[in-house]
């Protein structure tokens, strides 16, 4: 029998591979690896006799790490900062990477696994949240929506995934304890539910240093103003789920604090609500929202976010 010893000896000792066979093995064209040489440094390693660049078994598992990552939907860019990132002489970290993907939540999900949806979604102490929300949880989302499942009583899949993503957020912590930091409201829209992206918003500045709260109860401008003057809030953000919103709250902001940075994000069919002005603006996506109120704060982020998720 072969032992999982012998399997890693065997791996390590495997021919170097050309172009084409690891192009065959992946099931991609040989211009794609070169296009990921080029643009992500995901290259061979190895050289032969002729100075003839040569996959190395490493190699081909971070291909094959940036395969899947792709096919689950994460865009090619941070597939390959997650394969560069991946350490894979790290025992079982192979099958960690490989765990660490939409797929693996969907999965997960499906089958009311909450303890494995929430190990696929831990966040570990260097993780990017951005990078998590965008490239981890987003796709997991959007696949179960378009599913159609049948579950029994107790079962929801996209209830195990928010239940999952929120104790991810929450056992993170906030960094920076102690110190002063700026304080950025989220508010929801009136009478929608709290949407999980709140929570996602909130997680992604606080590990940048921002003291981000979400506010829940009676959201009217009465107690917004009161919030903005308690904590002199640096930015509020208001976020809204549905095709129509009432956005009152933040024309009457605008009104009584003209120089308060605001972002609202809501859907395309509600953008006209939003009362656009000198201190208000539309949020088009979950990335740029948050680097905006990261520059508003101070807390701007030089060069790209760290790839870890």
């Amino acid at each position: 029998m072969t032992t999982s010893g012998d399997d890693e000896t065997q791996v390590a000792h495997a021919p170097a591979l050309a172009v084409a066979a690891v192009a065959r093995r992946l099931g991609v064209a040989p211009a794609t690896l070169r296009t990921w040489d080029r643009r992500y440094g995901l290259g061979p390693s190895e050289h032969s006799a002729g100075a003839h660049r040569r996959y190395s078994a490493a190699d081909v598992d971070r291909l094959l790490v940036m395969r899947r990552l792709t096919l689950d939907g994460v865009a090619p860019a941070e597939s390959a900062r997650i394969a560069l990132a991946t350490d894979l002489a790290t025992p079982g970290s192979r099958s960690l990477a490989a765990e660490r993907t939409p797929t693996a939540v969907v999965d997960a999900a499906l089958a009311g696994d909450l303890a494995g949806c929430a190990r696929v979604l831990a966040l570990p102490p260097d993780a990017d949240v951005l990078a998590w929300w965008t490239g981890l949880v987003t796709p997991a989302l959007a696949a179960l929506a378009r599913r159609t499942v049948v579950d029994p009583p107790g079962v929801d899949a996209t209830a195990t995934v928010h239940a999952a993503a929120l104790a991810a957020l929450r056992g993170r912590g906030a960094p920076f304890e102690g110190a002063r930091r700026p304080v950025v409201l989220v508010l929801v829209v009136p009478r929608e539910p709290r949407p999980l992206v709140a929570h996602a918003v909130a997680g992604a500045l606080a590990s940048h240093g921002v003291d981000a709260r979400i506010v829940g109860g009676p959201g009217d401008a009465h107690h917004a103003f009161e919030l903005v003057a308690m904590t002199r809030t640096r930015a509020v953000i208001t976020i809204g789920e549905g095709q129509q919103v009432d956005l009152d709250v933040v024309e009457r902001i605008a009104e009584q604090h003209a120089e308060l940075p605001q972002f609202v994000m809501v859907p395309d069919v509600a953008s006209a609500a939003v009362p656009l002005g000198r201190s208000v603006h539309r949020a088009r996506s979950f990335t740029g929202l948050v680097h905006e109120v990261l520059a508003v704060t101070g807390r701007a982020v030089d060069g790209p976010t760290s790839p870890t998720i």
